[in-house]
């Protein structure tokens, strides 16, 4: 393969030279590396090597690759990919550092393995095993200079992506970087949208108590000033009430004399109808919100028995007959609108963005849980989200075909990368373009990947078979299912599950609701 190229120290390995040169693209470039790995080694070096390769095999190829990107290599401690799209990099970026969080949070704090991410723009030299140029450099240098746990971008990326993700950026403005001869703009992407909001908030939360804290010193000097100016007029100051010595008036004798007026109980008359007034006012304001909450329609489902699994996949076995008690389901995923009334309250952890009919996304299990119980506590009903033999249930729609309308997949009845018609599309469609299954139920398949309760199991032995949350297994994880519009049609059917990390958001998770009788 030739000299690698040491990315963390601009090294580069000396190319091919003349016609073996590779060719040449634009790409981005994502380049990461793990903060404070030979300290890791130290501790534990076997445990951090095993560590370290079952992180790059779980989590960076995969995730890379789902987002059409390509692993150029790993070095040990670091990696670095390629990418058509910027959009597709950010976004890998954000993912692996959201789930590192999840990976993270059942360790011991010094043994904490984490990324910092740089993402540049740039024009490289593509070889079979490398790539080279100072696109690549920009990007190792923009991971340097990050935190552990966050991505920074160049300029170039930021202008290819800041309308297209649903998150934040925080300018740094320019830095002069090692071994690049211009400055770059940098930028610290926010994963929440809502955290730029925060972050812009705290620094004016700063500023202003800065500013207020400059007044206050000036003002106290200046009463210092004439405090001393009046220490050589005794006369003055034993005619100064106490409380003059607060008022930038001190020099004029004339408050102690206005003073008694201003204490006069006359205003209290004027007072007493405001305190009988305010009781008045909170009763008819107060239950506009609880009648302001948008719920889901919901359709009654009466419950049943029927064949939970397939042979498709180790996951989903073994069949099992699963018995469903009464329970009602939300007709579609929640959307936008539904959500960004809990948001609204500060009761959900970010605001959505897209249409008010498109279903949410970017919603981990912990979001999704956040909703339910805000959604609840305010409409005084049992909503919840629905155990994983519930959620098959209802998508089977009391068929037991591959899919609900049979064992071929066929177009216009769901949205995926491959189930044709309108469902390849870039961004969720509204809810309800395609229709229902049997139980009347939209998007149960396709659209967004939806959250039920349950926590992760690797397959079916020991599961329950009244329909109830199946408890315990690995609860860092939770079971996710429908597929989305970006995967293809195996995720459709009825019968595919999966996991995600608990606490992590990902741009195709949503999520919809059920309610006990």
């Amino acid at each position: 393969m030739g000299e690698l190229r040491d990315f963390r120290s601009g090294k580069s390995g000396t190319p091919p030279s003349g016609s073996d040169i590779g060719p040449r693209r634009l790409a981005a470039i994502v380049a990461g590396d793990i903060t404070g790995y030979s300290r890791l080694m130290q501790l534990d070096e076997e445990g951090t090597h095993k560590r370290v390769k079952r992180i790059e095999r779980d989590l960076i190829e995969p995730t890379i690759t789902e987002h059409h990107g390509k692993l150029v290599k790993t070095t040990g401690d670091g990696f670095i990919a390629i990418f058509d799209s910027p959009v597709e990099a950010v976004r890998c970026s954000i993912v692996i550092q959201q789930n590192m969080i999840g990976r993270n949070a059942a360790m011991p704090r010094e043994f904490w393995i984490e990324y910092r991410i740089g993402v540049n723009l740039g024009d490289v030299i593509i070889e079979p095993d490398d790539i080279y140029g100072d696109g690549v450099n920009v990007a190792a240098r923009l991971e340097g200079i990050a935190a552990p746990g966050e991505v920074f971008i160049s300029g170039g990326i930021y202008e290819q992506i800041k309308h297209k993700l649903v998150c934040g950026y925080e300018s740094l403005g320019d830095r002069k970087v090692k071994n690049i001869t211009d400055p770059v703009r940098v930028y610290r992407v926010l994963p929440d949208a809502a955290a730029f909001h925060r972050t812009r908030k705290r620094r004016e939360t700063v500023l202003i108590t800065l500013l207020g804290l400059s007044i206050a010193i000036i003002a106290g000097g200046a009463l210092w000033y004439m405090l001393m100016q009046q220490r050589g007029r005794p006369a003055d100051v034993a005619q100064a009430p106490p409380s003059a010595a607060s008022s930038p008036d001190v020099k004029q004798p004339a408050p102690a004399a206005s003073q008694p007026p201003a204490q006069t109980p006359t205003p209290a008359p004027s007072a007493a109808p405001t305190q009988q007034a305010s009781p008045q006012v909170a009763p008819s304001a107060s239950p506009a919100p609880a009648a302001a909450v948008p719920e889901p329609e919901m359709v009654a489902l009466q419950g049943g028995s029927f064949s939970m699994g397939s042979n498709d996949d180790p996951s989903e076995r073994p069949i099992h007959r699963v018995t469903v008690k009464p329970f009602s389901m939300s007709k579609y995923p929640v959307t936008v609108r539904e959500w960004n009334a809990c948001a609204a309250a500060k009761a959900c952890g970010f605001t959505a963005a897209g249409k008010d009919d498109a279903p949410v996304t970017n919603v981990s299990w912990s979001d999704a849980k956040q909703y339910v119980t805000w959604l609840a506590e305010r409409s005084k009903k049992a909503y919840r989200l629905p155990s994983e033999a519930e959620w098959e249930y209802a998508a089977r729609g009391g068929t037991q075909t591959k899919y609900w309308w049979g064992d071929q997949m066929q177009p216009g009845n769901a949205a995926c990368k491959d189930c044709g018609g309108d469902a390849n599309a870039e961004q969720p469609l509204k809810v309800g373009s395609f229709k229902p299954n049997p139980f009347g139920l939209h998007d149960m398949g396709g659209g967004v990947d939806q959250w039920v309760e349950d926590c992760w199991h690797r397959n079916y032995q020991g599961a329950s078979v009244d329909g109830s949350v199946w408890a315990g297994g690995d609860c860092g994880s939770h079971v996710i299912r429908s597929g989305s519009w970006k995967n293809d049609a195996r995720y459709v059917r009825p019968a595919n599950r999966d996991n995600y990390d608990t606490n992590v958001r990902y741009p195709t998770h949503g999520l919809r609701v059920a309610l006990s009788p």
